[in-house]
């Protein structure tokens, strides 16, 4: 779609191929909680092994603020990388990333080999995309893969820097079904499409809101975000999230999907209750209202039975599909209904479904509809800026075909 050269087109036999990869996972005590993104790099990490290249991950992993912290080094995951791949994955361990033991290691490379680099985010460098640490990363290497897509909407010197002193730069298979999926879906929809929105706030989703109501056929709204707009409508929402700077804002989207000819489906009833529950988990009463009667002592915490039968039904005749943020609190079981409704219509529906990163992909695995999704993007921020139509730097740095 956007004509990158991947990794099918590059020969990369003798050549030392640096690859940014997204393992920033979960650690505990040491131990990786959640592998998902590790499992997802091996495509690509197997694809340039088979092709006899010699392999060089780099990656950041939380927020270490440009020093080395020990609780976020990469040492475990080059241990289960290597159970994985069923090789060794060698671990240079430099504090300064591209240090002594990464160029020792490099050098004694054989062909269909895998070193894995520290952390880049030790070095304060990275975030600002500074030029001397993109060169010494580049320096490192004869051809360059990104296949992460949860930094991609960032640009930084493992993933854009670096392309400027390297010959070659292509994305790996899950850049490229990130961009063919999300790209494609937006950009060249099959028909009807629908986009379901949710989430605590309007803010946030600004620009995808007004950008999806231009490409899609009907706008869902969920969430916290769907009281704002319940205001906009002159409706009392008691004590329920509400963004009153974007009132206006929510009035004018309204607006223009009436102008566009599009359907702009919001909440009709309502799950409320007394408080937020503390902590997320805990027991809580509920009641279902119609949208326009939610008490002042109460607030709406998940779009309402009748309100999950009009989304589920808007779904069944979409041939695309596109889902960003839960439809309420999913994080407690009481307050998961909605979303659950909505991810049972998508799991049930012929449609391409495509779920938005972030809270989605969260709420959609957790509740166990994750193999059900045509596609689970791997970004929350990333792919909500590709939602709102922006180009990411990452994916623009690579070379076109």
């Amino acid at each position: 779609m956007l004509n990158k050269k991947s990794v099918d087109d590059i020969n990369v036999k003798g050549q030392r191929v640096l690859v940014r990869c997204d393992f920033n996972v979960p650690l505990k005590e040491g131990k990786i909680t959640d592998e998902n993104r590790l499992v997802a790099a091996l495509p690509t990490i197997k694809k340039l092994i088979a092709d006899g290249g010699r392999i060089i991950l780099c990656s950041h992993l939380g927020k270490p603020k440009g020093e080395p912290v020990p609780s976020m080094s990469l040492a475990p995951v080059a241990v289960r990388l290597s159970e994985l791949l069923g090789q060794e994955v060698k671990f240079a361990a430099d504090p300064e990333v591209v240090g002594p033991n990464a160029k020792a290691a490099v050098e004694a490379m054989k062909d269909g080999e895998v070193v894995l680099l520290e952390n880049t985010r030790y070095r304060k460098e990275e975030t600002k995309n500074g030029e001397a640490f993109s060169k010494e990363l580049a320096s490192l290497c004869d051809v360059f893969v990104n296949d992460a897509f949860g930094t991609a909407h960032r640009a930084h010197c493992s993933n854009v820097g670096v392309t400027q002193f390297v010959g070659t730069s292509a994305v790996g298979y899950l850049m490229q079904k990130e961009i063919d999926f999300l790209g494609n879906a937006v950009n060249n929809p099959v028909r009807p499409f629908v986009a379901i929105l949710g989430g605590a706030k309007v803010a946030d989703k600004l620009n995808v809101i007004s950008n999806l109501l231009e490409k899609c056929d009907t706008l869902i709204i969920g969430g916290g975000m769907a009281y704002t707009f319940l205001k906009a409508k002159g409706y009392e929402i008691g004590a329920s999230l509400v963004d009153m700077e974007k009132v206006d804002y929510c009035k004018e989207m309204m607006e223009k999907a009436e102008k566009l000819g599009k359907k702009l489906l919001l909440p009709v009833d309502t799950t409320i209750t007394k408080e937020f529950p503390n902590p997320i988990d805990a027991p809580i009463e509920i009641q279902n209202v119609p949208a326009d009667q939610i008490p002042a002592d109460k607030m709406g915490m998940d779009i309402g039975t009748e309100t999950a039968k009009l989304y589920a039904e808007a779904v069944k005749s979409a041939k695309t599909v596109v889902w960003n943020g839960p439809m309420g609190v999913f994080e407690n079981p009481t307050l998961a209904a909605g979303t659950i409704a909505v991810a049972k219509a998508l799991a049930e529906t012929d449609a391409t479904t495509i779920i938005g990163g972030g809270d989605s992909a969260a709420a959609v695995n957790q509740l166990g509809f994750g193999d059900k999704m045509t596609h689970i993007s791997t970004g929350g921020g990333a792919s909500l800026e590709f939602l709102e139509g922006k180009e990411l730097p990452g994916v623009v740095a690579a070379n076109d075909k």
